[in-house]
């Protein structure tokens, strides 16, 4: 088994049948319908009462792969890894991806394996930045193709269009940017990062951005609620340097995702954290008040202090993925304590007697903002279950 067994790294492949997307799929549509229909009123009755979709083998084709298991039962393709490198993607444009070689530091610009890029998944890409991969090199320029994505950790994602997207892997902290002004403190979308991040088991950092441009006292209620549950808060300003040493404590020696809405000036932070990333950076629309998306892709660099950070591109919403409703006040951290003093199992914490977390609100131990927030929250998502199509439209 000596060389089989050192290229399956002491662990027993097996062949599994998978699902490949079809790159060339055969059209779905029936040729000819309409005419048909025009000519037959028999056809056209039938039409109105029955469903065309696509059949299963015209958009998937099956194929075995030959796999090791790790971390529990995830599958991971099984490569020669000999003749491979590691490294990590630290961004991608389009079919192109950077990956940095663990070993030498160097950038190679990379592809990835047809049958990887083939196999049906949920999620937008197969590949997103920040994963661990294994790559070979091709030829002797620093070009590569990537042959196995390592099973990921820490993940940042959201919903989009009933899909996951992935802005980021491998991280151990978020650092959630949101601006004093310009654009206006949103909790909301604070508490709506700050579930991400629990649901996950990844370390929450809340960052007020331009504390200069308003009175600090105008938000001390509305940042202290989340420093009284137990997250760091960090006011910060670039212009007068407030919170930026704190900043870089926190981030040093870490893997951090750094994401917020647009405009808040993530980019701007870091490059004060850091003079050496020299990110480029954008000024809020003078005519919306709103972001500029000055960065376009997730990014991943490295901190000249230790560590690394991964500037992401601003968002306007972010909606949750795969949390369902009946699982949300669990986030909550401070509603935990009081969840089991509810009369009912699944109580919504909205209308029902003898719910604890009511209780606990009225007697002061949960804040209202952070209460409202749930309600919202379980108010919009319901909204957007029952109708999907206009849940998408609203949020664009």
């Amino acid at each position: 088994m000596g060389d089989q067994g050192k290229r399956r790294g002491g662990k027993s492949g097996r062949k599994v049948r998978v699902d490949l997307r079809r790159n060339k799929q055969t059209r779905v549509r029936q040729q000819n319908l309409t005419h048909e229909l025009l000519d037959d009123d028999v056809s056209a009755e039938d039409a109105s009462r029955e469903e065309r979709v696509a059949n299963r083998g015209r958009l998937f084709r099956k194929r075995t792969v030959v796999g090791v298991t790790a971390d529990g039962e995830q599958l991971l393709r099984e490569v020669n890894e000999a003749d491979c490198r590691r490294g990590r993607v630290t961004s991608f444009i389009g079919l192109t991806i950077q990956v940095r070689c663990d070993d030498t530091g160097e950038q190679f610009e990379c592809s990835v394996r047809g049958v990887l890029r083939s196999l049906a998944r949920d999620a937008r890409n197969v590949v997103v930045t920040g994963d661990r991969v294994l790559f070979r090199q091709e030829g002797d320029d620093f070009q590569g193709v990537i042959e196995r994505v390592e099973p990921r950790h820490g993940l940042l994602s959201r919903s989009s269009q009933g899909r996951e997207h992935v802005l980021v892997a491998n991280i151990d902290q978020v650092l959630i940017v949101c601006s004093a002004a310009d654009p206006e403190f949103r909790p909301q979308l604070v508490d709506r990062y700050l579930l991400t991040a629990e649901r996950h088991e990844i370390q929450p950092l809340i960052c007020i951005s331009k504390m200069d441009l308003v009175d600090p006292a105008e938000l001390r209620s509305k940042i202290r609620v989340f420093a009284e549950v137990g997250y760091t808060v960090v006011p910060a300003s670039i212009r007068t340097g407030e919170g930026i040493e704190r900043l870089r404590h926190l981030l040093k020696g870490r893997q951090t995702a750094v994401s917020g809405q647009s405009g808040v000036g993530k980019s701007s932070l870091l490059n004060a954290v850091d003079p050496d990333l020299n990110l480029a950076t954008s000024d809020v629309s003078d005519w919306s008040s709103k972001g500029t998306h000055t960065t376009r892709r997730a990014r991943l660099v490295a901190l000249s202090h230790g560590g690394w950070v991964c500037d992401t591109p601003g968002i306007r919403q972010f909606e949750l993925w795969d949390l369902g409703l009946e699982e949300v006040d669990g986030y909550f951290i401070e509603f935990r304590p009081f969840i089991t003093h509810c009369r009912f199992p699944n109580c919504t914490h909205t209308h029902e007697k003898r719910c604890g977390i009511q209780q606990a609100l009225e007697d002061g131990l949960i804040s209202d903002q952070r209460y409202q927030s749930y309600l919202r929250l379980r108010e919009e998502d319901t909204w957007q279950w029952k109708n999907p199509a206009r849940g998408q439209n609203r949020q664009q």
